[in-house]
């Protein structure tokens, strides 16, 4: 019998508490919902108008993965819902507003992904985003060595940036903006890209040419494109383990001498939360936004 449960007022039916969906270390569906419910109030800023897309794995990251971009069937009619428009025609996507939205989509057990535009503004960046993804032999190690190079490079144009895990191998930095159409984002981002390259021409690639890869880091800045999206702030990853995508301090940027000192899991958001706060609440807040040179 599936349990059901009231979240805000909504009733939810939760089902598979007890699958085991991370086997290497017997993470559970119901830790995954657990996770989420208390991550929620630093998650939801990231996730608020912001048209969702999931990548779901209901049977655990060794399972069938898929992405969702539109609204899956048997969505209560109480989840807010948003027309977007895409090239090929305009599409209706889930907005997850709410807590109990939260918990209806962690229960499709899924990763959260998002734009770097809010749904009243379709293709207007209030966000750049570069990820930053290593080819072994690199690892996040050199990711923040280029991290810390785009930080000043950015704050030199007047842009504050913070950094992500990605939650999976690389890094992530990203900055609020006053918005932009998301082409100018782009190119400005890929600007920067080529100029980290000249700069640390042994470290960086801005190509995402496979063959140019091994040993370096991609500064993929094409995440910027309006169809384009990132993993979310606090999402779970679905990798052997609960990674998630981890707000990081500069400082830990900076002593970041193993790739290990920056892998987190979902039973240490908690406490960091407790000691930080909400590392990216910046990019949420009026009035910390940067505008492009």
């Amino acid at each position: 019998m599936t349990p059901i449960t009231e979240v805000e007022g909504r009733r939810l039916a939760l089902s598979n508490l007890e699958k085991v969906l991370y086997p290497a270390t017997g993470f559970t569906k119901g830790e995954v919902l657990h996770y989420y419910a208390t991550t929620a109030a630093a998650l939801l800023p990231h996730l608020r108008d912001r048209p969702v897309s999931f990548l779901r794995y209901p049977d655990g990251p060794d399972g069938q993965v898929f992405f969702t971009k539109n609204v899956p069937p048997g969505t209560p009619e109480w989840v807010t819902t948003a027309e977007v428009p895409r090239s090929e025609g305009p599409a209706r996507m889930v907005l997850v507003q709410d807590l109990a939205s939260l918990m209806w989509a962690a229960n499709l057990v899924t990763e959260f992904h998002t734009p770097q535009w809010v749904i009243g503004a379709p293709g207007e960046a209030d966000r750049i985003v570069f990820d930053l993804d290593p080819g072994a032999p690199a690892t996040i190690v050199d990711c923040c060595e280029v991290a810390l190079w785009l930080r000043e490079r950015l704050a030199a144009d007047g842009i504050d940036a913070h950094a992500k895990t990605s939650g999976a191998k690389g890094l992530h930095l990203l900055a609020a903006l006053r918005p932009v159409p998301s082409e100018q984002v782009s190119e400005y981002a890929k600007q920067l890209a080529v100029e980290a390259e000249r700069a640390l021409p042994r470290l960086v690639v801005h190509r995402m040419t496979r063959s140019l890869r091994p040993g370096k880091v991609f500064v993929d800045w094409s995440q910027n494109a309006a169809r384009k999206t990132t993993a979310t702030p606090y999402t779970l990853r679905a990798r052997p383990e609960p990674t998630v995508s981890t707000p990081v301090t500069w400082a830990e940027v900076e002593e970041c001498g193993a790739p290990d000192r920056l892998a987190f899991r979902a039973a240490d958001i908690a406490p960091r939360l407790e000691e930080y706060g909400d590392l990216l609440a910046p990019l949420t807040e009026p009035g910390s936004a940067g505008s492009l040179p």
